[in-house]
């Protein structure tokens, strides 16, 4: 069986916080293994034969909007691609450190083509960095994340970015600890 992670957009912000509980029933309901939920912000864990990541992720958008009731975008990625996206060193060594600083991995279905890539690194800031990695980019950022302007940048705006969730690159270290050799 392989094991993947859905990263679940929205959930855990406004009126979109289900219980765990019930998110976990919603993944063995579509018959997949050892589901386990990690931190109450949408990442399931979970266990199955199928290999294709588009059709995991549009079935499982299926079934959490007939159960839910609202639309969730879902990224998913085995466990050898979560581990490799926390592993990834996408600034110095010195930005990366910095307890001033906040590194975010976002999630894509697919990689963006190589102009919308140069766009998001165009949006560069003195308090905001990007890096662009296949299917996930990574954000610096060098003050408190609500308090960067990025997001609301004409600039930024005007890119159009696909559909994307974010996750604290710790928080993804830490998803990625979950797997017993998840460097493998």
């Amino acid at each position: 069986m392989a094991q993947y992670v859905a990263f679940l957009r929205g959930i855990g912000l406004g009126n979109r916080r289900p219980k765990m509980d019930d998110l976990r029933a919603i993944f063995e309901k579509m018959k997949f293994g050892g589901v386990a939920t990690f931190i109450a912000s949408g990442n399931v864990l979970f266990e199955t034969r199928a290999r294709n990541g588009a059709m995991l992720e549009t079935l499982i958008e299926e079934n959490l909007r007939r159960s839910l009731g609202y639309e969730v975008d879902s990224f998913v990625r085995t466990r050898a691609e979560v581990a490799a996206a926390a592993a990834f060193r996408p600034f110095s060594k010195k930005e990366m450190e910095s307890p001033e600083n906040t590194v975010h991995c976002g999630f894509w279905k697919e990689a963006v083509g190589a102009a919308l890539a140069r766009g998001l690194l165009a949006c560069r800031t003195e308090v905001d960095a990007f890096c662009v990695n296949g299917r996930e980019f990574y954000w610096l950022c060098r003050t408190k994340t609500n308090e960067s302007k990025v997001w609301v940048s004409p600039a930024m705006k005007a890119l159009k970015l696909p559909s994307s969730t974010m996750r604290n690159l710790t928080t993804l270290r830490k998803l990625a600890g979950q797997y017993p050799s998840a460097a493998a």
